[in-house]
């Protein structure tokens, strides 16, 4: 049956055995029409006859004939060679293959399909392989930006050891010399007013800037900032103002900004507000006793402060304000009423957690 498929379908070897093939079927037409015109001679073996024999004797002459040749002085025939012939009819061709064997085209195909994928899956290897270089080479290249910044950062700071310390400029508050809200009387000529003969002479132009700043800037609100302090014995219900400078006094209590929260472990919160002017919120502190309590509040909690007692001490007495390595409150206003030239300071500890 002829195999009927296209060009494109047939293996390499398929291809070579039809092109063998056609080779051979030229070459036996071509020997065919050589043996038509004679061309060819006939190595077929013929039957005997005297014809045959004459020629026979003449190509191989008896030792008689010799002999009797040699008597009349002709020469002797001479013998003739003889040449092997082939007695394949069938011509052989040295390109041609010595046996054409059928290949399997399934075997064909399975060997084909088995070379394909294992090349994609030296090609899938490769691409890994790739990808994996180009993460390499990324990790590397990031611990070489650490280690480069990590170096810059040791050779800054031993840059940095290396320079002179530069001694800080001295920063002067007012209650370091004296105690917040110090004011003349509001009988005294001029009326009330900030008391700067309380301050010291050298002092005077850094306590001037602080007390009359022509831009106040206030600490902003957080969760932790006092926002309301509670007096129940003097029916004192009044908000708490960040700062004790003249105009904070003006609105109510003002809390002295020594950095301490109501919620801190240790530290002493300051509260300070007028005694004879502007609300006089602070009149009645002397007739607080140990044993009384207040609250300040926050935004998300109330303390509770125990008072220990109180004290008439100097406007200079600053010590009242230092930390007692627990959580306390210190309330100060100006004393006695309309002479001001003293403080009463109240003393209290925090009694809840």
């Amino acid at each position: 049956m002829r195999d009927k498929r296209p060009v494109d379908e047939l293996s390499i070897e398929e291809l070579e055995r039809i092109l063998t093939i056609k080779k051979r079927e030229q070459r036996q037409q071509k020997m065919a029409r050589m043996q038509r015109y004679g061309r060819v001679l006939d190595t077929a073996p013929q039957e005997s006859s005297p014809a045959n024999h004459q020629t026979a004797a003449k190509q191989h002459p008896s030792p008689s004939a010799i002999m009797a040749a040699a008597t009349a002085g002709t020469a002797a025939p001479e013998p003739a060679v003889s040449r092997p012939v082939s007695q394949a009819t069938t011509p052989y061709f040295e390109d041609a293959p010595e046996e054409v064997v059928d290949r399997d085209p399934d075997k064909d195909r399975f060997w084909k399909g088995f070379l394909n994928k294992g090349l994609l899956l030296v090609e899938v290897a490769a691409v890994i392989g790739v990808a994996y270089l180009g993460y390499m080479m990324f990790q590397s290249i990031g611990t070489l930006e650490r280690e480069t910044a990590a170096a810059q950062q040791q050779a800054n700071e031993q840059r940095l050891a290396a320079l002179p310390t530069i001694a800080p400029t001295p920063v002067l508050r007012v209650e370091q010399y004296v105690l917040p809200g110090g004011h003349t009387p509001p009988t005294a000529p001029g009326g009330a007013q900030f008391n700067l003969n309380e301050v010291p002479e050298n002092l005077l132009p850094v306590v001037q800037a602080q007390v009359f700043p022509e831009i106040i800037r206030r600490p902003p609100q957080t969760p932790e900032t006092a926002l309301r302090l509670i007096v129940p014995k003097l029916n004192l219900n009044q908000s708490i103002v960040q700062g004790t400078d003249w105009e904070a006094l003006k609105q109510g209590v003002g809390q002295l900004q020594n950095g301490v929260k109501p919620g801190d472990d240790t530290g002493n919160l300051v509260l300070n507000a007028h005694n004879d002017i502007y609300g006089e919120l602070f009149r009645y502190l002397d007739q607080l006793e140990a044993g009384d309590r207040f609250q300040v509040q926050t935004m998300t909690q109330t303390f509770t402060y125990e008072i220990t007692g109180w004290e008439q001490v100097e406007p200079t007495d600053v010590y009242v304000l230092e930390n007692q390595g627990r959580a306390t409150a210190t309330l100060i206003s100006c004393y006695p009423y309309q002479v001001d030239d003293k403080r009463i300071v109240v003393f209290a500890n925090r009694i809840d957690t």
